[in-house]
């Protein structure tokens, strides 16, 4: 598996995107069981993702992560639309839709999660070491609440399967 290592923010509001944002549609739904031979009390999630690039071009991924925080295992594979579709009804009940703005910015790539059913926006970046040093940019730090990287109950998996944690403000 290879490592994930991730800031993720909880935001006010959708803030106004700098001209360059892309807007991508990502449906995500998870998988009930992890898989044969998993450590008993390891935090994993299997996800089946249906992601619509803004040109309208469709991508399915399988994606098996464990671990929680900062740095955690991700293993992707592509998968069809034939076994996307095979698959998808497993996920029932534990799914959830959103928009994701993709920013480019000084080397790093900001994704802004707004969710359709959520009353709810977040901001993550992918870093390439534990320890890197992240500024927020400009249009995004006055809307940034608190980092929400160490707390698992707003992982997506967490939100598609227990909805908000209770006491949710943004």
């Amino acid at each position: 598996m290879a490592e994930e290592i991730e800031r993720v923010y909880l935001l006010t509001q959708l803030p106004d995107l700098p001209p360059q944002a892309e807007a991508w549609r990502i449906e995500q739904g998870y998988l009930p069981d992890p898989p044969a031979g998993s450590q008993p009390g390891t935090y994993y999630e299997g996800r089946l993702r249906r992601k619509v690039s803004p040109e309208g071009k469709e991508a399915f991924i399988h994606t098996i992560k464990s671990g929680q925080g900062l740095v955690r295992e991700e293993n992707e594979r592509d998968l069809d639309a034939d076994e996307f579709a095979a698959q998808w009804p497993q996920t029932e009940g534990r799914r959830i839709c959103k928009t994701r703005h993709k920013v480019a910015e000084d080397g790093l790539v900001w994704e802004i999660d707004a969710f359709d059913e959520l009353p709810l926006v977040m901001a993550e970046v992918e870093l390439e070491s534990a320890d890197q040093v992240v500024e927020l940019p400009p249009w995004l730090a006055p809307h940034v609440v608190r980092e929400l990287t160490e707390d698992p109950r707003y992982r997506n998996f967490a939100l598609a399967t227990e909805g908000l944690p209770a006491g949710h403000s943004a």
